[in-house]
């Protein structure tokens, strides 16, 4: 079969899949001899590999002669979740798209001994039917939410929340939120509506963002209404949605606020414990705020 390449990613893709990369061997070390089934499950899986190009370089002033293009291919989160020390029991690769759904199917092959689960299809459906579908008495898992914009809904959250058994490392966007809620109320128009009840989980986004104004009276001495506009910054809006995570998980860590080296900010990783037992809380905030610390120092 032919290589499918995904390609993305720069410094703030290696931050983040490091931090991820980290976690996991922290928690398949902590949690190994307390539960019977350590799952991972990672819902926008891609390839199991990303693709980065160097673009050619001339020569310099100073005599270094000119590199030409090149390709750089390393693992993605499939491939670390495998990797993984000690390693889970269960591995479950979710992907809508059919090239990619095919190159996952390729790398479980490479792994005949391992139980790793390909499923291709709709991250939100599937994560809800494998919630669905199994005991979390005995289980723990770790589950990677890096989706393609704004594709998590928030019943979903709220289904992974209810098993009070997985860990969520979510990649929230919040350029999209940015993008969704715009300045002006009355631009908010329905299928921008419609997607900030889906990924906010409710209406009362229209109040917390865009807070009533008094009525001014002009000079004839009519009343006219002040329109209504978001007066939430990012940072803001990426507290506001810690707000909205914590009303359904047992505990939400401050994020890693992604890109670092340059440009605006555009996501937030959130570490999110569906728990509610303080000591599992108090295991992975500790773990958590560990890694959290040491990606926010890079």
């Amino acid at each position: 079969m032919k290589q499918v390449d995904h390609e993305f990613g720069g410094h703030h893709t290696e931050l983040k899949l490091s931090v991820i990369g980290s976690y996991l061997n922290a928690y398949t070390k902590a949690l190994r001899k307390i539960f019977k089934q350590l799952w991972y499950i990672d819902a926008f899986a891609g390839t199991g590999s990303r693709v980065v190009k160097h673009r050619a370089l001339p020569p310099t002033l100073f005599g270094d002669p000119a590199t030409p293009e090149r390709i750089e291919r390393l693992r993605g989160s499939a491939q670390i979740a495998i990797d993984t020390k000690p390693p889970f029991d269960a591995l479950i690769f979710i992907e809508k798209k059919k090239s990619f759904a095919a190159a996952l199917d390729k790398l479980k092959a490479q792994h005949p001994s391992r139980n790793i689960v390909v499923i291709q299809g709709d991250a939100n459906e599937a994560i809800q039917k494998i919630i669905r579908e199994t005991s979390w008495s005995t289980k723990r898992a770790v589950l990677f939410l890096d989706p393609y914009g704004m594709d998590v809904d928030w019943k979903t959250l709220k289904a992974i929340a209810r098993t009070k058994a997985i860990d969520v490392w979510y990649l929230f966007s919040l350029s999209g939120l940015y993008r969704q809620a715009t300045v002006k109320l009355s631009k908010v128009d329905s299928s921008k509506r419609a997607a900030l009840n889906r990924i906010l989980g409710s209406s009362t986004w229209e109040d917390d963002l865009y807070p009533l104004r008094p009525t001014m009276r002009t000079l004839m001495g009519d009343l006219r209404e002040i329109p209504r506009i978001r007066t939430k910054n990012v940072h803001a809006l990426e507290a506001y949605m810690k707000v909205r995570l914590e009303t359904i998980f047992g505990a939400v860590l401050e994020p890693l606020r992604l890109p670092r080296n340059k440009g605006a900010q555009r996501y937030s990783l959130f570490l999110c414990i569906s728990s509610n037992n303080p000591k599992a809380i108090e295991v992975a905030t500790r773990i958590g705020n560990h890694i959290l610390k040491a990606g926010n120092s890079s």
